[in-house]
C-alpha cells in the first residue's frame, strides 16, 4: 500500500505537467502556423454557433465579405457585401469630443 502511495505521489504530478506542457506546445504550433510571411487573401472575420451543427461564418475574401453557413452537408454561401473597414481605422476617423 505504501509503493502505491509513493508512486502515485510521484507520478500524478508528472503526468499532470505533461498534459500542460503537451497544451503550451499545441498552443505554439497553431500561432506559429497562422503566420506566413505573405498577406492572406482570406481570413475568417466572425463566427456564430446557431447550434452544435450549423454554425454561421463571415469570410473577408478579396475586399469582400462572405457570409457562410457551415452545416455537416457542406457550406452555403447566404450573402456579400463590400468589406468593411478595419476597426482601427474606423476609430482614427471619428473626431473625439
Amino acid at each position: 500500500m505504501l509503493w502505491y502511495a509513493i508512486k502515485l505521489l510521484v507520478l500524478l504530478p508528472l503526468i499532470g505537467l505533461l498534459a500542460w506542457g503537451c497544451l503550451v506546445l499545441a498552443r505554439r504550433v497553431q500561432d506559429g502556423a497562422g503566420r506566413n510571411g505573405g498577406s492572406r487573401s482570406l481570413r475568417v472575420v466572425e463566427t456564430m454557433m446557431l447550434s452544435p451543427t450549423q454554425r454561421l461564418a463571415v469570410i473577408a475574401f478579396h475586399d469582400r465579405e462572405i457570409l457562410v453557413a457551415a452545416t455537416r452537408q457542406g457550406l452555403t454561401r447566404l450573402a456579400e457585401a463590400p468589406a468593411r473597414q478595419d476597426f482601427a481605422e474606423i476609430a482614427a476617423e471619428t473626431p473625439e469630443p
